[in-house]
């Protein structure tokens, strides 16, 4: 058995004819920088998430750097985010001068926990990020009450999280500024690095586009420090190519992920989905013990695992200086020891699934 852990290929074939049309058009025009293509997919994109402005940035963590300056973040600032997340949450904020400060999550959901934020809030804190982790919304309802009486802005870090529903409200679309990846792996994804910002804000819209181009507000003319954070036109065109089937993507994954969770729950925990909310499964993440030998298994078995993330930011030597040891987080700390991820796509068959399962099955009874 031979198993793709996420099968991009499927994918392609499925709307070849469309994402073949997108790219030959860009050939044709040739407009490879901030072409036509780039501002309809942020017209789209605004629309799908529900805000008033979508800036198409060259990745997930560009995204994250682009919304911090916007907001003028830097040197001797404090940003309040999770130390269960990839490096780039928290890599971003030290790269502009600022320290990541660091609240444990809440482990049913695996995201930045709202009861212990007041507490880490400072008179150097300038903003929160909250992590929607493996795909579903972190609890923005009570992260935004927190902010709100400390005048913080919240920037939600949603590189796993595109499409997924909070309430009735898109991600991305939950906060001041939401951010997102198209990393080609993410729930909508390119075949690059791509990304975007997202805002009702009219004046955060400006200074992102401004930072994303350099700084500039017209060409030559740089009135701020900004970055070389575009989007690529074919990474944008292949983007518009796949947005017509995104949404039934979604409703695949969730009925995936939810099949997954029925034939697994006697054996591992499964994720857990908080209400008021759905997931999109960016991965489809279990906690398990002993999960090396798990995975040893499942490699022999010809089922690829993954686990996302092993080592929490605390942990990673270069945020040793922040002097916060093992035992600072013990739900982010308990959760690095035991998630893994299974196989996990859109084109995922109940055939394939089912082997996938069985095999689980098979190493831990």
């Amino acid at each position: 058995m031979s198993i793709n852990f996420i099968d991009l290929k499927a994918q392609y074939q499925h709307l070849k004819p469309a994402i073949d049309a997108r790219i030959q058009a860009v050939l044709d025009h040739g407009q490879y920088i901030m072409g036509p293509e780039v501002a309809e997919l942020e017209q789209q994109l605004a629309s799908f998430v529900g805000v008033k402005h979508a800036i198409g940035v060259s990745d997930g963590t560009s995204a994250l750097q682009i919304a911090m300056m916007a907001l003028g973040i830097g040197a001797g600032d404090e940003v309040i985010t999770t130390p269960f997340t990839f490096i780039a949450t928290g890599e971003m904020i030290a790269l502009l001068g600022a320290t990541p400060v660091f609240v444990d999550i809440d482990p049913s959901s695996y995201n930045l926990d709202p009861e212990l934020l007041e507490a880490a809030i400072t008179p150097r804190t300038r903003a929160i990020m909250p992590v929607s982790l493996y795909g579903q919304c972190a609890d923005f309802d009570r992260i935004n009450a927190v902010a709100e009486r400390h005048g913080l802005p919240v920037i939600e870090d949603g590189a796993q999280s595109f499409g997924a529903s909070y309430h009735g409200r898109r991600s991305c679309g939950l906060s001041t500024i939401g951010t997102t990846s198209f990393f080609p792996s993410k729930p909508l994804g390119c075949y690059g690095d791509g990304g975007a910002c997202f805002t009702n804000d009219d004046e955060l819209a400006r200074k992102m586009r401004q930072v994303r181009s350099h700084g500039q507000d017209r060409r030559y003319h740089h009135p701020v420090v900004g970055i070389n954070g575009r989007l690529d036109t074919l990474q944008a065109a292949i983007l518009l190519a796949k947005l017509p089937s995104f949404e039934q993507e979604l409703a695949d994954r969730r009925r995936i992920g939810a099949r997954y969770s029925a034939l697994l729950r006697d054996v591992a925990r499964v994720p857990r989905l908080a209400e008021g909310c759905d997931c999109v499964y960016a991965q489809y993440t279990i906690e398990v013990d002993r999960r090396e030998a798990l995975q040893a298994a499942l490699k022999d078995a010809g089922v690829p695992t993954a686990v996302h993330y092993p080592v929490p930011l605390n942990l990673q030597p270069v945020f040793a200086g922040l002097n916060r040891p093992a035992g600072s987080f013990p739900h982010a700390e308990a959760a690095s020891a035991r998630v893994m991820s299974l196989p996990m796509h859109p084109f995922l068959d109940e055939p394939t699934q089912d082997a996938i399962v069985a095999a689980v099955k098979r190493a831990l009874v």
